[in-house]
């Protein structure tokens, strides 16, 4: 079953984020987390950043020192096809209903979870299906590590 492995928080911005119990998704992003530069992270379609576990531990495999929360997402679940995690997905995670609105764009501030700083190891354009995704949050709830993640269909 799909679910929450870690929620991830930086009161004062940028990485790593730490583990929190729960937290409040809201249309303005994750209550307790803040981003250092707006022009670039937050906001509504940047609300909420979202990592899957499997990629976390085929990435530790391959000897890059990333962990969880370490590159800066809120939500690190497990148990999805990360494949068919792409824009326009819904997904049900506690009470909120969220939907992916874009591939993130890695930057050197992540640079630590990386062998060699190669932070590009998940970017989109060049390693297609290893990038964090960012959610806007269509409907605002309390969300806790361990809560079930639900694909819904995208209402017509």
């Amino acid at each position: 079953m799909p679910h929450i492995v870690q929620i991830s928080v930086n009161p004062q911005g940028g990485v790593p984020k730490n583990r929190v119990a729960h937290a409040l998704l809201k249309t303005d992003g994750v209550e307790g987390d803040k981003q250092r530069d707006k022009r670039f992270h937050g906001g509504p379609e940047r609300a909420v950043c979202l990592y899957s576990l499997e990629r976390i531990q085929a990435l530790q495999d391959e000897g890059h020192p990333i962990d969880c929360g370490t590159t800066g997402e809120n939500l690190t679940i497990s148990g999805l096809n990360w494949q068919e995690i792409v824009p326009g997905v819904r997904l049900q995670i506690g009470e909120a209903l969220l939907e992916i609105s874009s591939f993130t764009t890695p930057c050197s501030n992540i640079g630590g979870s990386f062998t060699d700083g190669e932070f590009k190891r998940i970017s989109q354009k060049v390693h297609p299906g290893w990038s964090r995704v960012y959610a806007r949050v269509l409907q605002e709830g309390v969300v806790k590590e361990g809560d079930e993640v639900q694909l819904k269909n995208a209402e017509v």
